[in-house]
């Protein structure tokens, strides 16, 4: 809509053709069921507070959800946003669609506010509000998805240099329960990519030092450090509970151990592993899609031996590497427990960050495969290999 000629200012033949009603008059016809109050503010304005009662349809998305809000053409209707002015400009969006009882809010939610009108907490804290202000943004994730987010239970195997990055996106991104798992040290050799400790933690735990980091980060999440190994006696237990894991462990006995019981228990598992100045990603799911994803002996049946995967500090490894990895194993696992986008399940991509090349392979779940396949066989796990944890 352009700016009349006449000089007059769009909002101001805005409030003249659609007209305004204070906050007092929004909510006094409100509560006797003579209008519904439509609260256009984006999702990240509305997270911490909104008037009470209302409906909710973003500006931005007006058109889009319109449909699914039950909103009647011929229904009275008061829009709200901040200030007054975006209100308005919805108003004339819905002017055109056909809906003909129209007014605006004068002053927005700020006056309705100071005028001390009911408001309600619209799903998150001021304090969640703020700090994922941006997730809120994206019409993928807006509050629903946040709190889906806080409800979540990861594990991440190894705090090394898979586990830094990953641990420190998923809790800045708010998943609300964090287990960590690594029976290593810090160490200084660690320290060039390993970004979640610091020199002053050399000789501390892993587990222990990625826990006071992230608490440092969001000390809304929640996380629990494990200080021991993953291993037959314990695996199960440190999967109790979870939605998701994450494999950052630098061992093969590791990762054959967590791909069969997250198979057995159903969990989808986020793999990756790097070399020198390379790197591969998957999503394992074939627990929860027995037949339709791979696992992780669907990709290497049989294991061997540990000549075959020395870790880091036998090749050495660019300390960019892991971090790109395991910045895309948080991205994966996000997207997961969002239920968004297409994450690599039945596809491993592979990554030259020396060339800076990316390639994608198919992978198919083996028909055959003792862990995840029709019927069961034996599933013989390396012994561990030398090397901690993590990568």
């Amino acid at each position: 809509m352009d700016i009349p000629p006449d000089g007059t200012s769009l909002l101001e033949r805005l409030r003249h053709e659609i007209g305004e009603i204070t906050p007092a008059q929004a909510a006094a016809e409100c509560a006797a069921g003579r209008r519904v109050l439509v609260d256009v503010r984006e999702d990240a304005e509305r997270a911490a507070m909104a008037p009470e009662p209302s409906v909710h349809l973003p500006r931005s998305v007006l058109e889009l959800r319109l449909a699914a809000s039950g909103l009647a053409r011929g229904q009275p209707l008061a829009l709200i946003c901040s200030g007054g002015s975006r209100s308005l400009l919805a108003a004339a969006t819905l002017r055109a669609l056909g809906y003909t009882d129209l007014r605006s809010v004068a002053g927005g939610f700020d006056a309705w506010k100071a005028a001390g009108l009911p408001t309600r907490q619209a799903g998150l804290d001021a304090d969640a509000a703020d700090r994922y202000a941006r997730h809120l943004r994206l019409p993928e994730i807006g509050i629903a998805g946040q709190a889906r987010l806080e409800r979540a239970h990861v594990l991440v195997v190894g705090a090394g240099g898979l586990g830094s990055p990953c641990l420190l996106y998923l809790a800045a991104a708010g998943v609300g329960r964090l287990r960590v798992v690594d029976d290593d040290r810090v160490e200084r050799s660690n320290l060039q990519r390993q970004v979640i400790h610091g020199e002053a933690r050399i000789g501390v735990g892993k587990a222990e030092s990625a826990r006071l980091t992230l608490a440092g980060l969001n000390p809304r999440v929640r996380v629990e450090a494990v200080d021991a190994r993953l291993s037959v006696a314990n695996v199960d237990a440190l999967l109790d509970g979870v939605d998701l894991v994450v494999d950052g462990a630098d061992n093969l006995s590791t990762r054959y151990l967590l791909s069969d019981r997250c198979v057995a228990l159903g969990k989808p598992l986020v793999h990756a592993a790097v070399h020198r100045f390379e790197g591969q990603i998957t999503v394992f799911d074939a627990g929860r899609r027995r037949g339709r994803s791979p696992c992780y002996r669907c990709l290497f049946p049989l294991p061997p031996g540990p000549e075959a995967a020395p870790n880091c500090s036998e090749v050495g490894v660019l300390g960019a590497v892991p971090g790109v990895l395991g910045l895309l194993q948080a991205t994966e696992a996000l997207k997961l427990l969002l239920g968004i986008g297409a994450p690599l399940d039945g596809r491993l991509l592979c990554v030259d960050l020396l060339a800076m090349r990316f390639r994608e392979l198919a992978l198919r779940p083996d028909p055959h495969c003792p862990a995840c396949g029709p019927e069961p066989g034996t599933l013989a796990v390396p012994d561990p290999a030398c090397g901690t944890q993590g990568a």
